[in-house]
């Protein structure tokens, strides 16, 4: 399976400047390739583009200080982005052209299969890439013996930090997915309560109120300040760090919970739900912006992969209007918070309700019916708050395990 692995470097000021440097020579470059497929009537192919940088070193100096591949890496960027915009021009969106990059929008450089070593100097770690030299890394966890390493990307942060990341191909066996699974659990997510799965959990949202109220201040801060001087650029690196902040916490809740649950169960069922579309829909989007659904259920998805674990993504219409135990449709307005069938009279949590729709359908995806002795009503527990102060706290374990010391203490 690929991977990649994150780490902070801790780059001297001379290797800024190099690093730097070496990064707005690729943005240059992308801007002249981006030039050249404008001015031909037929775009040439990739590798004839890249055939050509050896006559750009020619009269063009500072592409001789920069590593070869990292400059062909450059040329794929160009030619990935073009098959980007032709993809969603042929799903029916509306695109443009490519523009220049800026240099506040380019700000990363790529190393493939060569020109890069992970060494140990002096009982500390560097990462030595070539024309640049060796930078120190925070290693706060071990790539895997068995692992091997395809790339590497230095990123500057807009907070001025400088990160690799490694792109890396782990030769594991994963666990097959049982074809009866028995532990199976259903997923509603939503702003109030994060998650509220068939198991009666009911996962709260992470409060980060403190941490948007810090970054409105920083913006406040920032329009006050004349735009292009001295104290506007140090003001923008602090509202640069209030965004990496509420990004850091924000995914850290996102990956202990999704790994739990890709834990713990052998079927995981979600919602198929447009992320983006919900957010332009107009009134509260911030809030759903804020809960980062789509980044969750990219998380499940990869981690149920790696565990074995079933995961599938069902049609989200009507899961909240069906009864879970008849099936029987009730219109119901957002601020009801409790399903009542007027059919058979069944009740629950309307998001308990439909987490139990997305189980049964899910269920159903991959040919296992629920067992007819067992209804719905009997199978729906007491719901049990669960804090996301303590999802964050106690890391990765079950869910079970989190409520016990949620109630004990």
């Amino acid at each position: 399976m690929q991977y990649n692995y994150k780490y902070r470097l801790d780059p001297s000021e001379a290797i800024c400047e190099a690093l730097r440097h070496h990064v707005d020579t690729c943005r240059q470059l992308y801007n002249h390739v981006l030039y050249l497929l404008n001015a031909s009537d037929d775009i040439p192919a990739r590798y004839e583009v890249q055939g050509r940088l050896p006559d750009l070193k020619s009269w063009w100096d500072d592409l001789g200080n920069v590593y070869s591949k990292v400059l062909q890496m450059v040329v794929k960027r160009v030619y990935d982005n073009l098959s980007t915009l032709k993809a969603q021009k042929e799903s029916g969106h509306t695109v443009g052209m490519l523009k220049w990059k800026p240099p506040r929008e380019y700000r990363s450089l790529t190393y493939n299969q060569s020109g890069f070593e992970l060494k140990n100097t002096s009982g500390r770690p560097v990462l030595w890439l070539s024309k640049i030299g060796e930078i120190p890394i925070h290693l706060h966890r071990d790539i895997p013996e068995d692992a091997t390493t395809k790339q590497v990307t230095v990123k500057r942060e807009p907070t001025g930090e400088w990160y690799a990341t490694f792109g890396i191909n782990v030769d594991e066996d994963t666990s097959e997915k049982p074809e009866t699974p028995e532990n199976v659990v259903g997923i509603d997510v939503g702003i109030l309560k994060y998650a509220h799965d068939t198991d009666g959990y009911a996962i709260e949202s992470p409060d980060f109120s403190e941490e948007r109220e810090r970054l409105e201040r920083a913006q406040r801060n920032l329009s006050r300040k004349e735009h292009g001087s001295n104290n506007w650029k140090k003001q923008r690196k602090v509202v640069a760090e209030c965004y990496a902040d509420l990004k850091r916490k924000r995914r850290d809740f996102l990956h202990k919970l999704s790994n739990s649950y890709a834990r713990e169960y052998d079927l995981v069922a979600v919602e198929d739900l447009d992320a983006k579309g919900l957010v332009e829909l107009p009134g509260n989007s911030r809030n759903r912006a804020g809960t980062a659904w789509g980044t969750f259920l990219r998380m499940l998805e990869y981690k149920c992969e790696r565990e074995g674990t079933h995961f599938v993504a069902v049609d989200s219409k009507d899961t909240t209007k069906e009864c879970a135990s008849c099936g029987v449709k009730t219109d119901k307005p957002l601020w009801v918070c409790e399903h009542s069938c007027p059919s058979c009279g069944f009740e629950a949590d309307r998001d308990a309700n439909a987490a139990w729709n997305i189980l049964s359908r899910g269920l159903e995806d991959i040919g296992v019916v629920h067992s007819e002795s067992m209804p719905v009503e009997t199978a729906l527990p007491v719901d049990t708050p669960v804090s996301a102060k303590c999802v964050v706290e106690t890391g990765s374990p079950t869910l079970k395990e989190r409520t016990a010391s949620a109630v004990s203490e």
